[in-house]
């Protein structure tokens, strides 16, 4: 049996209550492919630390603090995605590669990430060396620069 962190459900929670206003002990066990006796217990961790409000038989939610943490969870995925993406990796693979990661990155990579990933979606127009990063990917090359 694999052990999820405490962020892990939070995040689930979250997303589950996103889309269905509440997450529930079989739908948490099945996104996180663990068995439904784990989840309850977990469950009651997290009703204990007040991230989320547990009722038995009719799932979680997340109290403001859990809320706040689902939300930080949430970016920091979305970021690490984004990031990948931006070095050519497809979404699918972002996708995965960015459960693994975000829970091991310090806040202030996580910063840092963020502040490069506005520069790069937000420049008035491709930087240059992302274009030769593109090609070195494509190619195995690096193109010759003429920069004056």
């Amino acid at each position: 049996m694999a052990f999820k962190t405490i962020e892990e459900y939070v995040e689930v929670i979250y997303t589950l209550e996103m889309e269905f206003g509440r997450a529930h002990t079989s739908n948490i066990a099945l996104k996180l492919n663990i068995k439904p006796p784990s989840v309850t217990e977990m469950l009651q961790k997290l009703h204990d630390m007040d991230f989320i409000i547990y009722e038995p038989y009719r799932g979680a939610k997340l109290t403001p603090s859990g809320m706040k943490l689902g939300q930080k969870l949430m970016q920091s995925h979305k970021t690490l995605t984004e990031f990948f993406e931006i070095i050519g990796i497809d979404k699918e693979t972002a996708e995965v590669d960015a459960c693994q990661i975000e829970h091991h990155v310090t806040p202030k990579t996580m910063k840092q990430m963020n502040k490069f990933i506005e520069f790069v979606q937000n420049a008035p127009c491709e930087p240059i060396w992302l274009k030769h990063f593109k090609y070195f990917d494509k190619t195995g090359r690096r193109k010759n620069c003429n920069l004056k």
